[in-house]
């Protein structure tokens, strides 16, 4: 796979994309050019949760139009088209398949706010259709769909732009273009938090899906044996077929942020690793609800991570990011603070470049200008944050029980790894109230990566590299990077 770094990223072409040949029952084909009075036809695919704010979002935009709304719940669908219709969207359509959407040569783009195992196949579908596509986090629910995802952006020159908002704040861009001008020197390890509260999910049955639901709709490409409540309609997330747990969930936000601040010729980790567990709900859920992730790049610069969501008194909620220093320094909540002072003053830099707009507004912008580059979070950037979480969570489902104590962490020399996952461990024990006997820690190999590739190497390698692409289920499979 070509070397792609952060600066040479979309060089688009539209050439390939009028090769002509079936994409479902339409043909593959360019965007079509919207004019600047133009409404913009917008098909939006799951109405649960992220959808509904897709839905508001885009509706408050100047000249948007809802043209479809996509879901496998004929309950939820129903639902929704008549909702539209009395908000004055009158000529809006509710299907159960995307692929009928993307057949209308005069819908102008799809947004996706699917279960996380649709997302990529639906920005290739988009992309091949000829449509601009709006993608929820995470853009890839593995390694290899996301590479294909981006091949797709690539050949057939439409906007692609990932769901993660911090992209478009104005003061992230600036605080990360100071960083990298090295105005507190050079940064050592971007961390990033998702420490909310939630809670069990308990144990439903397999048995029949509700007649409301499309049941092989909704499955898609992913290969799932049996139908259980919890799947439908949130708690997908915590099932590795479906889901990527929170560290790719609301975590993509924060770790997308952290990504970003990493110096920009550098793609990706060339190891990661992961230690947590999912402690205390004894529920059916497979996903950690406590995960300390940690990967390294080629020039030394780390990025940390810190997973925590099981709730007690006293919880602290971080949903956040901080930047440490080689010379000792540290942002923590936006304030800088020197090596070894608990004073600090409160960061202030200039405003970075984004899109203006918003999310929503930044990607009917790009859209209408048909620059790709404009995305606030291009298909490449989203790749690069995703993979990052796919390393960490691969390191966790490879890995084995150790016992539950401070010194679980196979950080080696890393001092500072083993202090902050100490801090994760300190909470645990003694503020969720783990006791050690009879509680254990999964800790993750090291899993060395090659950039260039996208494949593993070294030991754990055979293991690791089964994990980078999943199983797709027949009629649903991502399509083969050469066949894009």
């Amino acid at each position: 796979m070509p070397n792609i770094t952060r600066r040479n990223f979309l060089r688009t072409t539209t050439a390939g994309a009028m090769a002509g040949v079936p994409l479902i029952s339409g043909t593959k084909s360019a965007p079509r050019i919207i004019g600047a009075n133009d409404t913009v036809r917008i098909a939006v695919a799951g109405l649960n949760g992220r959808g509904k704010s897709h839905i508001g979002g885009f509706l408050g935009q100047k000249n948007v139009e809802i043209a479809y709304v996509i879901d496998p719940d004929e309950q939820v669908l129903s639902r929704t088209v008549e909702s539209l219709k009395k908000r004055g969207q009158k000529n809006v359509k509710g299907v159960a398949d995307v692929r009928q959407a993307l057949d209308d040569k005069n819908v102008d783009a799809l947004t996706v706010a699917t279960p996380n195992h649709w997302h990529s196949l639906m920005t290739i579908w988009g992309a091949q259709a000829g449509k601009h596509v709006y993608v929820e986090k995470p853009m890839s629910h593995d390694v290899a769909e996301g590479r294909i995802a981006v091949a797709a952006q690539e050949k057939y020159g439409v906007v692609i732009q990932h769901g993660t908002q911090r992209r478009s704040d104005a003061g992230i861009a600036g605080l990360h273009k100071a960083i990298k001008d090295g105005k507190w020197g050079k940064l050592k390890i971007s961390y990033g938090y998702c420490c909310k509260p939630r809670g069990g999910i308990g144990h439903k049955a397999p048995g029949a899906p509700p007649a409301n639901l499309d049941w092989d709709l909704w499955k898609g490409p992913a290969v799932i044996d049996e139908f259980h409540g919890n799947y439908v309609h949130y708690n997908w997330h915590w099932f590795w077929p479906s889901g990527n747990g929170d560290l790719n969930n609301q975590g993509t936000h924060q770790l997308d942020v952290a990504c970003w601040a990493i110096d920009d010729d550098q793609t990706h980790p060339v190891r990661a690793m992961a230690i947590g567990g999912r402690f205390q709900w004894k529920d059916q859920g497979q996903t950690p609800n406590t995960m300390f992730g940690m990967a390294e790049y080629p020039n030394g610069q780390q990025v940390f991570f810190n997973v925590r969501n099981v709730n007690y008194k006293g919880y602290q909620r971080q949903v956040e990011n901080e930047y440490y220093f080689e010379d000792g320094g540290r942002i923590v909540r936006g304030v800088y603070y020197p090596k070894g002072s608990d004073k600090g003053e409160r960061v202030k830099v200039d405003s970075g470049q984004v899109t203006p707009g918003g999310n929503w507004g930044s990607f009917i912008t790009a859209c209408r200008a048909g620059k790709p580059e404009m995305a606030n979070g291009n298909a490449l950037q989203a790749h690069y944050g995703c993979v990052v979480g796919h390393l960490m969570n691969n390191s966790y489902r490879l890995g084995e029980e150790v016992p539950f104590n401070q010194k679980a962490g196979r950080f080696g020399d890393n001092k500072d790894a083993a202090e902050h996952f100490g801090r994760l461990h300190e909470v645990m024990g003694k503020g969720v109230g783990v006791p050690v006997k009879d509680n254990y820690y999964t800790a993750g190999p090291w899993l060395t990566f090659d950039p260039k590739t996208e494949r593993h190497t070294g030991e754990h390698a055979d293991a690791a590299n089964k994990l980078l692409k999943d199983k797709n289920n027949a009629g649903f499979e991502i399509p083969e990077l050469s066949k894009v």
